[in-house]
């Protein structure tokens, strides 16, 4: 079916979902928005989170979009439900999912560290899907709050960011971890930094090609995968941000269709 997949985060992060997507299903088209005038979500609340992501839904579904994947964790822990039941026939991807399964798959025990902004960490959402489905695991968590904006304002791959990862990730909490899952999906911007302050063999996963493979899944699944890619890429922010701009570049290069489209007015 040639449709786009619409893909939603509160800013850049969920581009990381979206390159990937790209990558694993080249014959796809992607129409994605990022609700730069509400980011972070992390710190907002349940109810404000999720009339945001019912509105951007809304906005991608009247573009055409045959599935919805929700590029961000705290939408997904805390909006994606609602989704389901708000648009009942249409598919709707979340990235919590597909990364607690693939970390089911890999791991019968040890300790699978996460982090993530306050709002997925408050909502135990990866603590409580692992030791449900085995309670072998230790799932020890930890917020790290300034690790998003951080990123939308670019400030990665430097002296500011190596300082505020490594005093997250000292905590006593993740002694001895054997996994460390970037729970938000701005982090993968920042996953080199995070592996080089571990000194010893340790899994960092990071959702994007997880979710990629099984949104590529999910649509086979569905008959909805295009034979060929129609139309270009289509990139939409509730609020114009230079770094926004800056970071869709850096993941699909200097030819973007890039629309600031203020759906909250």
């Amino acid at each position: 079916m040639n449709k786009p997949i619409g893909i939603f985060d509160s800013g850049i992060g969920g581009l990381t979902v979206a390159k990937a997507i790209a990558e694993a299903l080249p014959n796809e088209t992607i129409i994605y928005f990022g609700d730069t005038a509400h980011l972070p979500y992390g710190d907002k609340s349940k109810e404000s989170i999720t009339m945001y992501s019912k509105r951007i839904t809304g906005f991608l579904l009247a573009k055409g979009c045959k599935a919805i994947v929700i590029a961000c964790n705290t939408a997904s822990a805390h909006a994606y439900a609602d989704l389901k039941k708000f648009y009942p026939k249409v598919p709707i991807i979340n990235v919590i999912d597909p990364t607690v399964e693939y970390c089911l798959g890999k791991y019968k025990k040890g300790k699978i560290g996460v982090i993530a902004t306050r709002g997925t960490i408050k909502s135990r959402i990866y603590p409580r899907k692992l030791l449900k489905a085995n309670s072998k695991l230790e799932v020890p968590q930890t917020a790290t709050p300034l690790l998003a904006p951080m990123i939308e304002e670019g400030f990665f791959n430097n002296k500011i960011s190596k300082t505020i990862i490594n005093s997250y990730l000292s905590t006593k909490n993740f002694e001895k971890i054997d996994a460390l899952i970037l729970a938000c999906t701005h982090y993968p911007l920042i996953k080199k930094e995070v592996i080089a302050f571990f000194k010893r063999p340790v899994e960092v996963i990071d959702s994007a090609s997880v979710v990629a493979d099984y949104t590529k899944k999910t649509l086979k699944d569905l008959g909805l995968l295009s034979k060929k890619k129609e139309g270009k890429d289509l990139f939409y922010i509730s609020d114009y941000t230079e770094s926004f701009e800056e970071t869709s570049k850096l993941f699909f290069g200097d030819v973007i269709d890039l629309k600031e489209e203020r759906i909250w007015d």
